[in-house]
């Protein structure tokens, strides 16, 4: 497994802005001798606008942990951080002010500087030939632009082709929303969602570096006794939660809510899903974490996998002259074996799955006065549990004995989305609810990994 790239920043952030005066970046290798695989000749050439950002940073750490093959990348930002130097992959760049001729000759460009700046300088990246991945919200909600979870809708974009002499534009969704259908999508394809209530408790990364400063400066100012500074909430946030600070709209939604109610519906290309969503902000550093409730269209249980009769008859003859009776379930291991009592005290032991169904193994015991049901009579049912962990992406912390589940902690600086508290809706009857808690990393997937994954899939 190669070794995560390093950030280390040689400032100070100031004055509430995501963009770094005086920068000096250096993203590396723990490993000075590993060999960088990314950088060829024949392979993309790259442009990251908003560099100095909090995302911005992230994608060449992304960038260097994945190695993502490219020809050669330009920097690029505000006319603030223009001329300052930046260091990835032990080789020295200049920071570029970002112009309408950044642009050419120029195959991916990996925006993250804003909606205004996406707004103005995506459609001039297009025109030149770019393939853009955006990271605002500036184009998600346009009918002519993919909006796109590689792990949930790749097809989505799977018209745009890199280096056709036609440019295009892909929407990264918001966090939020990439943290939130990572872990409801599976379910989604299983039993098909009908309506999800989410409640988020999102992290200080979500509103920049800046925000990610100002409650660091808060935690030391209310402890040691004073006033705390408030520029980017105009509220303490230090030993607080409020409403997500987006602009509230007429219905008394804010804009983060809606952009989960909107963007489900559009990847999951689903305009009649119902999604209701309140976010709040919470004085965590960094990644998010998400209630989510559930409800089904068909039923679906939160336990291990389980096999079930397919029919009702008790009794079932098989092939070597014996009967199997069997009326209650029976469990599956994670190796794939049944292992359970019978009525006579011997123990049906290591049966393989074969097709979905089951084959008897010689050693199974064959006491012609055990009536046991025949066991190809059964079927496996998927449950909650086992469906996200086998998702990609996704990772399943969920320890009821010890009291362990997902927290901002765990997943910070991760790829993987975390799952847990994995429980039946007991508002809900026939099993048609799931209540699940889900924790991502903001920076990471929520935007910059997302990202690269994007890009990667257009390689």
């Amino acid at each position: 497994m190669r070794a995560p790239a390093i950030a280390q920043h040689h400032y100070p952030l100031t004055g509430g802005s995501t963009f770094a005066p005086n920068i000096k970046t250096t993203i590396r290798r723990r490993n000075n001798l590993s060999i960088r695989m990314g950088l060829k000749e024949d392979a993309p050439s790259l442009a990251v606008v908003g560099v100095t950002g909090a995302v911005g940073q992230e994608f060449l750490r992304v960038l260097s942990d994945r190695d993502f093959p490219y020809g050669s990348i330009k920097m690029l930002a505000s006319k603030r951080s223009a001329g300052k130097h930046l260091t990835f992959e032990d080789k020295d760049y200049i920071i570029e002010e970002l112009n309408q001729d950044s642009f050419n000759g120029i195959d991916i460009a990996l925006f993250s500087a804003g909606g205004s700046i996406s707004k103005k300088f995506g459609p001039i990246a297009v025109d030149c030939g770019s393939v853009v991945v955006d990271n605002s919200s500036a184009f998600r909600m346009d009918e002519k632009v993919p909006l796109v979870i590689p792990e949930v809708n790749p097809d989505a974009m799977a018209h745009i082709k890199l280096r056709s002499g036609k440019g295009a534009l892909i929407a990264n969704p918001n966090c939020s929303t990439i943290i939130c259908l990572m872990a409801a999508t599976p379910l989604h394809r299983h039993a098909k969602v009908i309506r999800m209530v989410v409640s988020t408790y999102q992290a200080a990364s979500g509103a920049g570096a800046a925000a990610m400063e100002e409650l660091e400066l808060q935690t030391r100012e209310v402890l040691e006794g004073k006033q705390p500074t408030c520029k980017i909430f105009k509220q303490q946030y230090a030993f607080n939660l409020f409403s997500h600070n987006a602009s509230i709209l007429s219905n008394g939604y804010n804009e983060e809510e809606m952009k989960l109610v909107k963007e489900t519906r559009k990847i999951w290309n689903n305009m009649n899903v119902k999604v209701t969503a309140t976010c709040i902000r919470v004085p965590v550093m960094r990644a998010h974490a998400e209630s989510l409730n559930l409800q089904f269209e068909k039923p679906l249980d939160e336990a291990e996998d389980e096999f079930l009769p397919i029919n009702t008859s008790p009794m079932e003859h098989i092939a070597d002259g014996t009967y199997l009776q069997w009326n209650r379930r029976l469990n599956i291991s994670p190796m794939g074996y049944i292992s359970d009592r019978i009525d006579d005290g011997n123990t049906a032991d290591k049966m393989n799955i074969v097709d979905g169904r089951y084959r008897q193994r010689n050693d199974l015991p064959t006491n012609s006065s055990s009536t046991r049901m025949l066991l190809s009579s059964y079927h496996f049912r998927e449950t909650a549990r086992d469906i996200l962990k086998r998702a990609a992406g996704v990772v399943v912390i969920d320890d009821r004995a010890s009291n362990l589940f997902p927290t901002p902690l765990e997943v910070s600086n991760k790829d993987d989305v975390a799952v847990g508290r994995i429980r039946q809706d007991l508002s809900q009857d026939g099993n048609h609810g799931l209540d699940i808690f889900v924790c991502g990393d903001q920076i990471r997937k929520g935007a910059a990994l997302n990202a690269i994954q994007i890009a990667e899939m257009l390689l």
